[in-house]
């Protein structure tokens, strides 16, 4: 989901690592946590939005605050709707990101009637492809999730994670989506970490993620909706497109723009640079934000290495850092400040 200006401020809530799909790019590693209660879950959520409270009163500014909730798959834990109600009940949007397996009519039509904003589905390129990535028999059964949530009148994104295994697919996608009547259809980059970490072979080159997004953004979507959080996409950004809203997009918001809670209620920048710096179990929220060295280094330009150091458009692109991390450990280092190695300016 991308970030629509300054002011946004959203939490991604990993509510359990289980999934019903094993698929090859996954950024988990499949290891069992000890899941946070429902009680749990609620103080965190209360001590998130008086926390927001504070800043609006203290800094005279108007936060628009988010949750996106997720896995592995969220369905699997059967007080999802509870928690969703609750975090609706503290006033914030909610979005949920989900494979869609286990979405049917019932599901779908509790989702629209709570008021959640939008649900989030992966699919990752025609049915060969997808499945291939995903498990056998997953891209039919990802798609009847999504009819139902259509039925039931949700906004839809479908979501996929570019790699070299799907890059050529993506017109095809944006043809598949505009049949279905999706709102909306966003990418990202493989991030090699996690189960993921055997694809490393499989990032795209510089030069190929440049192709890719010089193509993806001249694609006439018609009221189709092209998103992507993807920092890098922000250095062929078009003023004229994104004035006209044809293409939304945002920088790196791993400690600018919020923060990830996993399942046993470990703080991290973003789910995919896995760098704990607290727990909501035991640590104050705001304290973790505020004091956290991790997050200042993110938030310092001084300390960023190679050309995301140097970038004029570092302030809304920043490089993903998750990407940064994860390559950089693959090659016998552990910096998160590294530049992006896919960047293509030169």
């Amino acid at each position: 989901m991308p970030i629509k200006n300054a002011f946004d401020f959203f939490i991604q809530l990993h509510l359990t690592e289980r999934c019903n799909l094993r698929c090859r790019h996954c950024y988990q590693t499949g290891r069992s946590l000890d899941e946070m209660s429902f009680a749990e879950i609620e103080e965190a959520i209360g001590e998130i939005s008086e926390t927001i409270g504070i800043w609006r009163k203290n800094y005279h500014i108007d936060y628009s605050p988010s949750f996106n909730v997720t896995g592995g798959e969220p369905f699997l834990r059967n007080d999802l709707f509870d928690i969703l109600i609750a975090i609706i009940s503290r006033g914030f949007d909610v979005y949920l990101l989900t494979n869609g397996i286990l979405i049917d009519r019932k599901r779908a039509e509790g989702l629209s009637k709570m008021g959640v904003k939008g649900v989030q589905v992966s699919i990752e390129g025609p049915l060969d492809v997808h499945d291939s990535i995903r498990g056998q028999g997953s891209f039919f059964a990802s798609l009847k999730g999504v009819m139902h949530l259509l039925d039931a009148g949700m906004q839809v994104t479908l979501n996929t994670t570019l790699s070299t295994l799907n890059a050529d697919c993506f017109t095809d996608l944006v043809s598949l989506a505009s049949k279905l009547g999706v709102q909306r259809i966003g990418f990202s980059r493989l991030v090699p970490s996690g189960r993921g970490k055997g694809m490393l072979g499989s990032m795209l080159g510089t030069a190929a993620v440049k192709e890719l997004y010089e193509k993806i953004f001249s694609v006439e979507s018609g009221d189709l909706k092209i998103i992507t959080g993807d920092p890098v996409a922000s250095q062929l950004s078009d003023k004229d497109k994104e004035d006209r809203g044809d293409i939304a997009m945002g920088g790196c918001a791993a400690g600018l723009s919020g923060l990830s809670i996993l399942p046993d209620g470990t703080l991290v920048p973003c789910r995919r640079l896995y760098l704990p710096i607290g727990n909501i179990r035991r640590d104050s929220f705001r304290e973790v934000w505020a004091t956290s060295g991790v997050l200042e280094a993110l938030r310092d330009r001084s300390r960023y290495r190679g050309k995301c150091g140097e970038c004029r458009r570092w302030a809304v692109c920043r490089g993903c850092r998750a990407i940064a991390y994860a390559f950089s450990r693959a090659h016998g280092e552990n910096d998160f400040l590294a530049e992006d190695p896919q960047c293509f300016v030169e």
